[in-house]
């Protein structure tokens, strides 16, 4: 009897380490959420979706980007690396690069092809610009390559950078409404991806329409239907219901980034990628990221307080309530782990703002950059101005040299004029930023997202309220809490019910799950642990 006990209680260890990690783990980016949404829309969420994440999951109410610009390539980079883009060098979405003297996309590579069905320059994309590896890196390297890696999203950077350097494939959405990848991942795509391509899944979304998910009264945590403050969705009043075949007639397949269907193909898209590459199907841990993106998209065009941005939330979270059932029943309960955030998080519309007695306003970068080069010319006779972009000022130090003039003297009248727009908070000159000293709450975060090779002379932090942009919609990439305020949840696999409200950084998240999956922290990172999350009971 007592050989019977040993050899089962040896059997439930041997069983035990070969659970000691989970089979699948997915990290869902919500493109443009703010913490703020999780509560806003919750007494319209479904039990099983968001709330699911939530009440039985564990909550970190207090997380923030801790750089800027808060963009989409910078966020899921840090998200994934577990560094700044000081560090991991995606410094904005597209940006001019000093080093270079040319305007760069953070994933773009010449070196490489499309493939599938989409168009070549949608196509021409890979990781190499990023400069530290990911936490879907190191689990490949621990694994010996045998743990698979997915990444997909509507946007091409959305599905590369969080993938890494060694991923299987990453999938982005083309406008032909097929999903693409390069040949940096493979030379044709898996027939499984031709399969779901060439049934044109995107036409039963367009083809259906755009009306609202419930009753409008529903809608009263948003503002009214065609309000002042939202632009229009490809040249439509911005009022429902919308007749997306009208707008794919005119355009192409790429309108269904514009709607919450754009969630909806994608986590179609995921669910056959676990079905097909059986993912979760052995003891080795894959990791399949899934960024949905058509919360941006909607946000930037019809703002935070659309009744659109509301329904798209309520959308997927029936969306995220199918995906968590599908995970359940496919890799099964307590055999994955999910973690969703987002990217970044919003500013209020300032129209919307300043009608209601803040005074601020929106500023165009056109016209920041056209007066930088006016003062230039008043000043010194010559545009002594390289570039402006992503509130970084770049000088022409050629024409500075031949003019005798002095850089750091230029750089002080130019910091003058700066600090005389009604707009401008903070101005940060290269040699502060390079030798701060962290007392400058501000100044850390552009020091976090600066990169001397590619950055500017100076950079410009705006004032709170303030945005690069249009009147209508929003936008995002301050160091304010506006933008860097995110959520933060993980759920499922060893993963303890409760919340934390103490002040959380997004490069917290790739070495905590390093440390939950016991594997090598991402070469770049602080290895800053969420300690809430690995503390055993």
């Amino acid at each position: 009897m007592r050989k019977i006990i040993i050899a089962i209680t040896i059997l439930f260890s041997i069983i035990s380490n070969a659970q000691d990690k989970p089979k699948l783990v997915v990290g869902i980016v919500v493109d443009q959420m703010k913490m703020e949404y999780l509560y806003r829309f919750s007494s319209d969420f479904l039990d099983n979706g968001f709330k699911r994440l939530m009440n039985d999951g564990f909550v970190f109410q207090n997380t923030h980007y801790n750089y800027m610009p808060t963009y989409t390539a910078p966020g899921h980079a840090s998200i994934f690396t577990g560094t700044t883009p000081s560090t991991h060098g995606i410094v904005g979405n597209d940006w001019f690069n000093k080093a270079s003297g040319k305007d760069m996309y953070c994933t773009d590579d010449e070196s490489v092809s499309m493939i599938g069905d989409g168009i070549e320059s949608e196509g021409k994309m890979s990781p190499k610009n990023l400069q530290s590896t990911t936490i879907t890196d190191e689990l490949k390297l621990s694994t010996n390559f045998k743990g698979k890696v997915i990444g997909m999203s509507l946007k091409d950077r959305g599905a590369i950078l969080p993938a890494g350097h060694f991923a299987d494939w990453a999938f982005w959405y083309s406008k032909t409404g097929a999903f693409i990848s390069s040949t940096f991942y493979g030379e044709k795509l898996p027939n499984w991806v031709i399969d779901f391509n060439n049934e044109k899944n995107y036409e039963k979304y367009i083809n259906k329409g755009w009306e609202l998910l419930k009753p409008k009264e529903t809608y009263n945590e948003s503002l009214t239907d065609n309000n002042p403050y939202e632009g229009k969705l490809y040249k439509k009043t911005p009022f429902f219901p919308y007749n997306l075949k009208d707008m794919y007639d005119n355009n192409d397949a790429g309108v269904l980034r514009s709607t919450p269907f754009g969630n909806n193909i994608l986590a179609d898209f995921a669910m056959k990628a676990i079905e097909k590459e059986q993912l979760g199907k052995d003891e080795i841990t894959d990791f399949l990221t899934v960024s949905f993106s058509s919360t941006d998209y909607i946000g930037h065009i019809l703002g935070p307080r659309s009744i659109e941005l509301q329904d798209t939330y309520l959308r997927l979270d029936e969306t995220i309530a199918e995906f968590l059932t599908y995970l359940d029943k496919n890799v099964g309960k307590g055999n994955y782990l999910v973690f969703l955030t987002a990217d970044h998080a919003g500013a209020e519309n300032v129209t919307y703002l300043k009608e209601n007695k803040y005074d601020v306003t929106n500023v165009n970068y056109k016209t920041i950059k056209n007066d930088l080069i006016a003062f230039s010319k008043t000043t010194y006779g010559e545009d002594l101005v390289l570039d402006y972009s992503n509130y970084n000022v770049f000088f022409n130090k050629e024409l500075i040299k031949i003019k005798g003039l002095e850089l750091s003297k230029v750089k002080q009248e130019f910091t003058t004029y700066l600090y005389q727009q009604k707009f401008v908070k903070r101005v940060y000159s290269e040699e502060e930023i390079l030798n701060a000293s962290g007392s400058d709450f501000y100044l850390n975060f552009v020091v976090n997202g600066y990169d001397p090779v590619q950055n500017g002379e100076l950079v410009i932090v705006l004032k709170p309220g303030y945005v690069e942009y249009s009147a209508t919609g929003t936008t995002h990439g301050s160091p304010y809490t506006y933008d860097t305020h995110v959520p933060l949840l993980f759920y499922g696999w060893h993963i303890k019910k409760g919340e934390s409200f103490d002040r959380k950084e997004i490069t917290q998240v790739a070495p905590t799950l390093s440390q939950l999956l016991k594997i090598t922290f991402p070469n770049g990172t602080k290895a800053e642990l969420l300690q809430e999350i690995l503390k055993k009971d």
